[in-house]
C-alpha cells in the first residue's frame, strides 16, 4: 500500500492547484498540514504556470492498493 498527501491550494486566477508528498508520516498532525500549507503561502514557494497560489482549499491522505493479476497465457 501505497500512501501519499495531496494539498490542495487556489491560485490567483482562481484554478485549483494540488502538490503531493509520498509517504507522509503515519502520525502526521492536521495542525502540522496546515502549517505546512500556509508556509507555502506565506512564503510563496510555489506558483502555478507563473500564477501565486493564494488560498488553502484542503489536504487529504490518499492510500492506494496494489493487486497484482495473475494474466500469463
Amino acid at each position: 500500500m501505497t500512501k501519499r498527501l495531496l494539498m490542495s491550494f487556489r491560485n490567483a486566477d482562481g484554478n485549483r492547484v494540488s502538490l503531493s508528498v509520498d509517504d507522509p508520516r503515519d502520525d502526521i498532525t492536521d495542525a502540522e498540514v496546515k502549517a505546512a500549507m500556509q508556509t507555502v503561502l506565506t512564503q510563496n514557494i510555489f506558483d502555478s504556470k507563473g500564477v501565486d497560489l493564494v488560498e488553502i482549499v484542503d489536504a487529504t491522505i490518499v492510500e492506494t492498493t496494489k493487486t497484482d493479476l495473475n494474466v500469463e497465457a
